[in-house]
């Protein structure tokens, strides 16, 4: 588990590699992961859509994984290529964000010098996002690389405004990840405020944030608030335990029923998709508790 993020599994995935393994997964953890969980699992109350990020969870078998989420009420396992919707949807789950397009996380729409790569890596995609009945579409901004908030705001606006036209013709929402530059070096997209700005000056509903708990609790704290401000510009949340991306339970320092009774509070109607790695030797043990601890 020590070796594995976000970065690698995008590269991984960009790379055309049909594994994305996490090191920490073994032979019991498999096992595990073959039980069914309906009996369990408490019904949910259904004012949170619920959704997992299946690069957390190493290399269970992504069928297995689709019987075990459908279990617990889990309604979508994200941020997949298009080779994995398919599968995820014969079991009668969505995709609440999905990838496939662009040029990673260091790579994105702060350099102009990529724009027409971008721009023509998500126009092959957004097409096929709506034929499969897909929503989000997630997107960076790439490293700041010197450049001020003004001009990553006018970088950004120019390339992102070039697909507007493509998302709000085929309805599908392009979204920006907040990120901590900490541990994304230099990226830029990294505060509620500047994401927000951006959105407004893009000036399309299908131009949004994904919100990311984790990363924002590292660069701003102030959660609840920033909630309250900007939920307008979020179509997408993700959590994750503050310190170490870990389970989000009494062991980090985010009081997540609060945070998550908050965006209920807001009227809400996005996913939320637990993105934390799990620690604990019974991984799916730790997305059910995860999961209604979310569940308010």
């Amino acid at each position: 588990m020590k070796n594995i993020s976000r970065r690698t599994a995008l590269k991984t995935a960009l790379a055309g590699s049909a594994v994305m393994a996490l090191s920490g997964v073994d032979a019991v953890a498999q096992s595990k992961s073959k039980k069914t969980v309906a009996n369990a699992v408490p019904a949910l109350k259904g004012n949170v859509r619920h959704s997992v990020s299946k690069w957390c969870f190493g290399n269970i078998p992504l069928d297995e994984f689709c019987v075990i989420c459908k279990d617990m009420g889990i309604e979508s396992i994200e941020l997949l290529d298009p080779q994995d919707w398919p599968t995820v949807q014969k079991h009668g789950l969505t995709v609440a964000m999905a990838q496939g397009a662009g040029l990673g996380i260091d790579r994105g729409f702060n350099d102009p010098a990529l724009h027409d790569e971008l721009v023509a890596s998500y126009e092959a995609l957004i097409p096929k996002v709506a034929e499969a009945g897909l929503t989000n579409l997630i997107c960076f901004s790439g490293r700041r690389n010197g450049v001020t908030d003004l001009q990553g705001w006018e970088n950004c606006e120019k390339g992102l405004k070039r697909l507007m036209p493509t998302a709000e013709k085929h309805n599908v929402v392009l979204t920006m990840e907040l990120l901590n530059s900490v541990g994304h070096k230099d990226y830029l997209c990294d505060h509620t405020v500047w994401g927000a700005e951006l959105c407004r000056r893009v000036g399309s509903p299908n131009f949004k944030l994904l919100y990311d708990i984790y990363h924002m609790q590292i660069m701003e704290g102030n959660v609840v608030d920033n909630i309250r401000k900007y939920n307008q510009y979020f179509s997408h949340i993700h959590t994750g335990g503050v310190p170490g991306r870990a389970e989000i339970d009494e062991t980090q320092e985010l009081n997540y029923p609060m945070i998550m009774q908050s965006l209920v509070d807001t009227g809400y109607t996005g996913f939320v998709g637990q993105e934390f790695v799990p620690r604990r030797e019974d991984k799916i043990d730790s997305l059910q508790k995860c999961i209604l601890i979310c569940d308010v």
